[in-house]
């Protein structure tokens, strides 16, 4: 293995001014790494933090989210409202494997010369056909948006069943407004849960007093409300789209970069072009554990990843090869998901789906690859264990909610 070298020569620029990329700048420099940094931000913030905007700042607990503003102590040159538009002179390297000739990373407002670069410019909200208005609860500015609309009696059509619905379903009924969630599949979180597991949570929307449209696909926004596919209409004062992001990567597709559902990285978070790395939502990187490429919209990898992935810009030859982790608060309950599903053969429920916390748990050949808990902190911390050392388990014990999650393993 390679070891990091913080006196390593070299301009470093990183594309994407959200946390993977402030995280990848502290990294570097808590690493001793003196040499020139380039952050380019396509907002006009600087970072914040996004969890918060769909749970307290919605809620009015809060404001703002920055997540620092010393940044004389990072001596990093921050260009706000400045967008990523293509890459010239990089050459292919075949991830990372060749000589770091470096580049230029071009801008709506100029050239930034590297000699080593990270893609960290994130997801964009999918939208909707139609001429009506719909918003997105992705910035901080779509935050404080939302909330000065959100009234009581305010009539408010949330498209999407997700992480992100649910939740600002949560905050929005709160608030007084009269909330309809409509979604095209047969469950909330069936895309990220299955429609075993999410419809599971489908009371939890009437207990709070909102409506749940299931199987019911959007036609287009329009002035006024929806209209839904088969001829139906939904009134509504504002409508707020939240089917899923893409990542942001259209700006790279002549780059000679491979393109993957996001920017395709290896184990090391090296792209298919030497001295050029990727993190945070907009990249795909290969899991080793899990045998496939991942890319997780999640906070918790732009916090993490930054750590392995400013040692490799320095030299250093680490694997990134994390368990997912993800969490949410939604009508009254902590959700927490571990893992990764896809490909498991065998779902254990553990507890009552119907009472206030419970876990589901994804086995593939006995083994603990995933698991789900509402309100159940600890079953979280001790499958997270297992999942990470590649425990298997008897169904039949981790089915039992009085029998601690560690107790479960296999002999």
């Amino acid at each position: 293995m390679t070891l990091a070298d913080p006196a390593r020569p070299g301009r470093i620029v990183v594309a994407g001014g959200g946390l993977a990329g402030l995280r990848t700048v502290e990294e570097l420099r808590a690493r001793g790494y003196a040499g020139e940094v380039t952050l380019v931000a396509a907002e006009d913030r600087p970072p914040y933090d996004r969890p918060p905007l769909s749970k307290r700042l919605l809620a009015g607990e809060i404001s703002d989210t920055t997540l620092r503003d010393d940044w004389a102590a990072l001596d990093v040159s921050l260009r706000l409202g400045e967008t990523a538009v293509g890459l010239d002179g990089a050459a292919a390297g075949g991830h990372g494997g060749g000589r770091e000739t470096g580049g230029v990373l071009r801008t709506d407002r100029g050239e930034h010369g590297y000699d080593r670069l990270v893609l960290a410019t994130g997801a964009t909200p999918v939208a909707l056909p139609g001429p009506g208005p719909q918003r997105f609860l992705r910035t901080l500015d779509d935050a404080l948006a939302l909330r000065e609309r959100l009234r009581p009696g305010l009539r408010l059509a949330i498209v999407g069943a997700g992480w992100i619905g649910a939740e600002l379903a949560t905050a929005a009924a709160a608030r007084g407004c009269q909330v309809t969630v409509v979604e095209a599949g047969d469950a909330p979180l069936a895309t990220a849960l299955g429609a075993e597991v999410g419809a599971y949570t489908a009371p939890w929307y009437e207990k709070a007093g909102v409506e749940l449209a299931l199987n019911q696909p959007v036609a287009s926004v329009q002035p006024g409300g929806l209209a839904l596919a088969g001829g139906g209409w939904l009134a509504a004062d504002e409508i707020v789209t939240a089917v899923g992001v893409r990542p942001a990567v259209s700006w790279l597709e002549d780059s000679g970069i491979a393109l993957d559902r996001g920017v395709a990285v290896d184990e090391q978070l090296r792209t298919t072009v030497a001295g050029v790395y990727a993190a945070g939502d907009c990249a795909a990187f290969w899991s080793m554990r899990f045998n496939r490429r991942l890319r997780t919209e999640h906070w918790d990898v732009a916090l993490r990843a930054p750590a392995v992935l400013a040692q490799n810009l320095l030299g250093a030859a680490e694997p990134y090869d994390p368990v997912p982790y993800f969490w949410s608060e939604q009508f009254g309950r902590m959700v927490q998901y571990v893992g990764f599903h896809g490909g498991a053969d065998q779902l254990v429920l553990r507890g009552d789906p119907a009472g206030p916390k419970w876990s589901a748990c994804w086995l593939s050949g006995g083994v603990l690859v995933a698991l789900l808990t509402v309100g159940i902190p600890r079953d979280m911390a001790q499958g997270r264990r297992l999942i990470e050392t590649g425990a298997a388990v008897d169904p039949a014990r981790i089915a039992d909610p009085d029998i601690p999650v560690r107790a479960t393993a296999a002999d």
